[in-house]
């Protein structure tokens, strides 16, 4: 395509193009840190491109494409050119990933040991995690963590943190704007902007981290803590993985051990501070 760029996240390396200069440019900011490996094969593909040559300049519109699509899929207008990259990539990753079991799922990492947190939209995971992140943990991600089949261990996917509506003003007045990518106003999520995470993140992201606890936060509500049972953890995460089903008896070995050998907690709490304190105790809890 006219425009393109390499990205590698943890052990994948995507491959992006696009029929426009914007969304490249966007992506080589928010990756710039990142390490770049032109010689090696890409395992991922992604396409933005116009479905008609005079979308590329009439009221623009970006479609997403690659190994993977969904054909139903809307476009979005240029002006969410880096957003369209992003879920493109998110994409290419849930459906063809085969190497490792995904988890839809944040992770943030301290002394080789992980702390895994799934739910759904909205149940602020991407957020605890960022903020962790900022504190005394490693963000290892906050849309996917990579469980290997063969030793159980956490891998990374540090792609740029997705901060939705209110969480953008309470990261940014944490962190040095520099970090930051565009607000993206009214997309179909709500506002959205992209956080850059720390240098260690990125530094220490091919280092697998062995799972010691996992969390299923809910937002809002007064502050609770609930056991989990490995049964009930078993079919949430089952739920939160995109290729459990394909992994077949891997994929049926490693969450069962992932069950088995981590406690689980869900989580409740009414903000950001008491999320973070929960998380926090429950770790130093598991840590005895």
């Amino acid at each position: 395509m006219r425009h393109r760029t390499r990205i590698a996240v943890g052990p994948v390396q995507f491959r992006v193009g696009s029929d426009w200069p914007e969304p490249i440019a966007a992506l080589d900011r928010l990756y710039a840190a990142y390490p770049q490996d032109d010689a090696r094969p890409a395992d991922a593909t992604v396409r933005l491109f116009a479905a008609r040559p005079w979308r590329r300049w009439l009221r623009p519109s970006v479609h997403i494409g690659g190994d993977f699509i969904v054909p139903d899929a809307l476009p979005l207008p240029l002006s969410m050119g880096l957003l369209a990259a992003e879920m493109a990539m998110n994409l290419q990753v849930a459906l063809g990933w085969r190497r490792h079991m995904l988890l839809h799922a944040s992770a943030v990492a301290k002394d080789g040991r992980a702390l895994i947190m799934s739910g759904e939209s909205g149940s602020g995971k991407s957020t605890l995690a960022a903020l962790l992140g900022e504190g005394d943990w490693r963000l290892m991600g906050d849309e996917f963590t990579l469980i290997d089949p063969a030793s159980g261990d956490a891998l990374a996917f540090p792609r740029a943190v997705s901060l939705k509506n209110a969480a953008i003003a309470e990261m940014a007045s944490r962190v040095d704007a520099s970090r930051l990518g565009p607000l993206l106003a009214g997309t179909p999520k709500g506002d959205i902007r992209h956080l850059i995470p720390r240098g260690n993140a990125i530094a220490a992201m091919h280092e697998p981290a062995r799972p010691a606890l996992l969390l299923f936060p809910r937002f809002g509500g007064e502050a609770a803590i609930e056991p989990m049972g490995e049964g009930e953890a078993f079919v949430r995460l089952t739920e939160s993985s995109t290729n459990y089903v394909t992994l077949g008896e891997a994929g049926f070995v490693a969450l069962t051990r992932l069950v088995r050998e981590t406690p689980a907690f869900g989580i409740s709490y009414p903000d950001s501070a008491t999320g973070i304190a929960l998380a926090e105790q429950l770790w130093a809890e598991a840590a005895r």
